[in-house]
């Protein structure tokens, strides 16, 4: 079974073609600049390293998945004879709201109830429903799995997700804290209980999904039990661009003071926040630490708020489930920010966190990396949310007919 896994950006499209027998990537590819001057289409195919970089003809979503699609069945750069190769489709979704706690095969039902909720993420969601609807086009007989970012979040307990406003606010307009990254912390969790030889449902969780974008999830028993990010993934943790959690008024207060509307202090807070708001240098954190390597003060500042930050969360979680079994690194910084890890994980001894230095020493491949003696495993396990997003889009299809029609009742897995 083969499965195209899509993710669509505001401007941009990446993509990944996998052959689901051996779980392997076939070929992966990003249209950037989609609707801007210069579009380009940059694709690889695995097999042989062979890559493809060249400016598209692309005005919109639409158009840039012709285009993937083309290359995909290219003689010269493809790993497809024609579309009919392609078993599903899978498409990722920021956030679904309160609709759909799982992912899900696209009907006419389900696509008019996405078209509803924009509003949630006025960026993402309507590029996400145009490349649907592109693809439905393209490939009619082929499903359609929207898998969303939001779902494994929705077993939060009313007290993790309802905010203190009034309640009349969660009744009208579903303010609520939904999480984000979901697909990449489902992935880990399930992967970290296969390391560790247990599963999933005897297990108390953290896993810490840090990139320029940043996220903590606490799963008790397979599910989760709280996560730092909140109705937008502007909340919770300091971040490369966003500000994390701030007193509200701040917002307020900036905008009198400065002169700006509520949408440019928003912007604010979200593009020049975080780690390039207090470092002054850069959202990288290759740069930042470099930076603090040479003595500047603010660099030194804005990792010591990131790591008071994540610290934070993860002794209030702990509290909160009661204990943990194992904490899990992932995304850019999880993965490759050794440094970050160990800076992390210093002093949690009292909590029964113990890093092995030596066994953190590693990128790439997963790995437990705490001390033998430490009550509390930790370890390292690069995310692969594409590979989630095929492994439902199989299971759903798995669980269907040997036809696929779009007016079908939508099915759902956990």
């Amino acid at each position: 079974m083969k499965v195209l896994v899509l993710n669509c950006g505001s401007s941009s499209l990446k993509y990944q073609m996998l052959d689901m027998s051996d779980e392997s990537v076939m070929a992966r590819g990003l249209v950037e600049r989609i609707g801007i001057e210069g579009t380009l289409l940059k694709h690889r195919r695995m097999a042989d390293n062979q890559t493809y970089v060249d400016e598209i003809p692309a005005n919109n979503h639409s158009e840039s998945i012709k285009e993937v699609l083309h290359i995909l069945t290219s003689p010269a750069y493809g790993v497809l004879s024609d579309l009919t190769e392609i078993d599903a489709v899978g498409h990722r979704f920021v956030n679904a709201g309160e609709h759909f706690s799982s992912s899900v095969i696209v009907n006419n039902e389900v696509l008019k109830t996405l078209e509803t909720l924009t509003d949630f993420a006025p960026l993402h969601n309507p590029a996400s429903i145009s490349g649907i609807r592109a693809c439905m086009e393209m490939m009619p007989d082929v499903p359609m799995v929207a898998v969303f970012d939001t779902a494994f979040h929705q077993t939060m307990p009313a007290e993790s997700y309802i905010y203190p406003i009034p309640y009349e606010y969660y009744e009208k307009y579903r303010i609520r804290r939904y999480g984000f990254h979901g697909t990449s912390h489902k992935y880990i969790a399930k992967r970290a209980a296969a390391m560790l030889k247990r599963d999933i449902s005897d297990l108390k969780l953290l896993t810490c999904h840090l990139g320029n974008g940043a996220s903590i999830t606490a799963i008790r028993n397979g599910k989760v039990f709280d996560t730092s990010m909140g109705f937008t993934p502007l909340a919770g943790l300091a971040m490369g661009t966003r500000c994390g959690n701030i007193d509200p008024s701040i917002i307020l207060y900036i905008a009198e003071k400065e002169g700006l509307s509520i949408d440019e202090v928003d912007k604010i807070m979200n593009t020049q926040s975080g780690i390039l708001g207090i470092s002054g240098i850069s959202p990288d954190f290759r740069d930042v630490e470099k930076a603090a390597a040479e003595g500047d003060e603010r660099a030194k500042l804005a990792l010591q708020v990131y790591v008071h930050r994540v610290k934070a969360y993860v002794g209030g979680y702990i509290a909160l489930m009661n204990g943990v079994d194992a904490i899990v690194f992932t995304a850019g910084v999880g993965e490759n920010d050794i440094s970050m890890r160990s800076r992390i994980c210093k002093n949690l001894y009292n909590l029964g966190i113990m890093l092995d230095e030596e066994k953190n020493a590693v990128r790439r491949s997963a790995a437990i990396i705490s001390d033998e003696d430490s009550r509390v495993k930790v370890l390292y396990v690069p995310t692969n949310e594409e590979l989630m997003i095929a492994r439902d889009a199989v299971t759903l299809i798995m669980h269907g007919t040997d036809k696929y029609k779009m007016d079908w009742k939508p099915v759902v897995i956990d």
